[in-house]
């Protein structure tokens, strides 16, 4: 999983810069050109937070299950929305590909999460509010 995080952090780094220059990197991959720079600069910022998030998940100990559910949201509907755009002429099909990349990544997530939430559900609990009280003796 580590692995699939790292790449997914530099996957969206590249969105990101497709979305800060998009004359450029993004009409390579056939993304429509923006009436305000603003709108992809913003845009451009919370895909590349999203990067780093999976990069921060990646250096972590222990990966946090929640942060993964969020990633899943994220990279499914970001190609829902490319469907949905393809679907009626808003972007190129070589725009719609580039999704599928996300596609892939929320697949690879949701794996790893229905793996860990089938551990944990395997794993008896260790908290001692579940566990049996047992009677102390006074003497």
């Amino acid at each position: 999983m580590r692995i699939a995080l790292w790449i997914g952090a530099f996957f969206n780094f590249g969105a990101a810069l497709m979305f800060i220059f998009p004359v450029s990197l993004g009409q390579i991959a056939g993304l429509p050109a923006s009436g305000s720079l603003f709108y992809n600069w913003l845009l451009a910022l919370f895909i590349g937070l999203f990067g780093a998030a999976y990069a921060w998940l990646a250096r972590r100990p222990q990966i946090d299950r929640s942060l993964v559910g969020l990633a899943i949201i994220g990279k499914m509907g970001v190609f829902a929305v490319a469907l949905a755009s393809w679907l009626v002429g808003v972007i190129p099909f070589r725009g719609f590909v580039v999704a599928v990349g996300d596609l892939i990544f929320g697949i690879i997530f949701w794996w790893w999460l229905r793996g860990e939430l089938g551990v944990l559900r395997a794993t008896p609990p260790s908290n001692p509010a579940v566990e049996p009280k047992r009677k102390v003796m006074m003497q």
